[in-house]
């Protein structure tokens, strides 16, 4: 068979039924909208949530809390799951998720102190909590902040 051998399979496409175009159509005059009221008009129907006139369920519950919507979302990770690396390695965002430790990075990666690290690592990231850089520091790592100056040491 070729491409132009090839027919419809009948019954397979439907002619889309064209409302409003008289009445030999069998869908014409009010094209099935009715007689009169707020559906049959242009632009008429009811706005999603709008439940007749009684006050909306969205409007009768309370409003709680705030939400700051430029709050960055950090993805952590602890530090006894970078024992999965070899020791030297550096490890930064993009080699946490090719090791399938993060799914997505978000607004940046935070390293978190839990557990142990037995590797010598160079931890890439944009934040560490104290013990987190201690712990790395102790095996004899190093600690990495994307756009800080490295501290020079005396």
């Amino acid at each position: 068979m070729k491409l132009h051998e090839m027919s419809i399979v009948p019954g397979s496409k439907k002619k889309r039924n064209r409302v409003g175009r008289g009445i030999g159509s069998g869908n014409g005059k009010t094209a099935g909208k009715g007689m009169k009221g707020q559906l049959s008009r242009s632009g008429g129907g009811k706005r999603p949530g709008f439940e007749g006139g009684q006050m909306p369920l969205y409007r009768l519950l309370p409003k709680r809390g705030f939400k700051n919507i430029w709050a960055k979302e950090y993805a952590e990770v602890n530090v006894s799951v970078l024992n999965r690396f070899e020791d030297g390695t550096t490890v930064d965002p993009v080699a946490l998720v090719e090791a399938g430790i993060l799914k997505n990075v978000r607004d940046g990666v935070r390293i978190l102190g839990n557990g142990e690290l037995e590797k010598k690592l160079t931890v890439v990231a944009n934040g560490f909590t104290k013990s987190a850089k201690a712990k790395i520091e102790a095996a004899g790592g190093k600690v990495v902040v994307p756009g800080e100056e490295p501290v020079a040491e005396q």
